[in-house]
């Protein structure tokens, strides 16, 4: 679904159904350096069991024009104003890595217009290190070489639950298709977005985070601090997984998220 937000070009993957307001919907938000596609098992399993899905391609990413956001806030305020060129009214907000923080930030801002937060592999805060940040800055190829590495948990030996499909090096095509400086401005943001555990003060929906056991870029003690702040969070602790949940443990995800919004 091609629409306008700010006068530019914006996309949206919708489940392959059409778009209706009337209906919930669940508006998914990638992570740093990806798109919509990350969500494609997630975002078709609920477009056809009774929501509108919006699995949107945040600026300057993917199928969306615009230069990328700089800042966490900008684009959770960018979401809102895109869900609101599409006359949402309550929607359910789900977000993975940088995206987690985004969903974060829209619950906390707008606490009485969103009805549910799915936050997966979520840290607060989430520093990035100093050899990744300036490798992306430098647009090295080593900072895919290693979001992938610290990423993956079992992808680095194989186990993609599609046969014939490649984890790692799905992972790195999906990354190299980045526009240049996008996964720079994304890590930067991540990494200079502080007031996380505020933010988990005012969130006042059902909310549930997706911890990856062996998360290196999202260590699960930092989801915890950020879910004793949230007034209503369930954790669901993913077993021998990694950052990259929606590779790695698709069903796992998608179960949880069912939970979630079951009502």
């Amino acid at each position: 679904m091609r629409f306008e937000v700010d006068g530019t070009e914006a996309f949206a993957y919708t489940g392959s159904r059409p778009f209706d307001p009337e209906r919930p919907t669940v508006a998914f938000v990638h992570g740093g350096g990806l798109d919509q596609t990350v969500w494609v098992l997630q975002s078709r399993y609920f477009a056809h069991h009774g929501f509108d899905v919006f699995a949107v391609d945040l600026p300057g990413h993917g199928r969306s024009g615009a230069a990328p956001l700089r800042a966490i806030e900008a684009m959770a305020d960018w979401l809102e104003r895109a869900l609101g060129v599409l006359d949402v009214a309550s929607p359910a907000l789900v977000g993975h890595s940088m995206g987690s923080l985004v969903a974060l930030e829209g619950a906390a801002r707008h606490p009485d217009r969103v009805s549910a937060l799915g936050l997966v592999g979520v840290s607060v805060p989430m520093p990035v290190s100093d050899a990744l940040l300036a490798a992306a800055g430098a647009n090295d190829h080593a900072a895919i070489d290693m979001i992938n590495v610290w990423g993956h948990s079992l992808g680095q030996l194989g186990g993609h639950r599609g046969p014939g499909q490649w984890m790692m090096g799905g992972a790195v095509r999906l990354l190299e298709r980045s526009r240049p400086g996008v996964l720079h401005n994304d890590l930067r943001a991540c990494n200079d977005y502080q007031h996380g555990l505020a933010a988990g003060k005012n969130v006042r929906c059902p909310s549930v985070l997706v911890i990856g056991e062996r998360d290196m870029m999202s260590p699960p003690k930092r989801s915890f601090a950020l879910a004793g702040e949230i007034r209503d969070a369930r954790t669901v602790i993913v077993p021998e997984c990694g950052h990259m949940l929606m590779a790695e443990r698709p069903d796992e995800v998608l179960d949880a998220l069912i939970e979630l919004l079951a009502d």
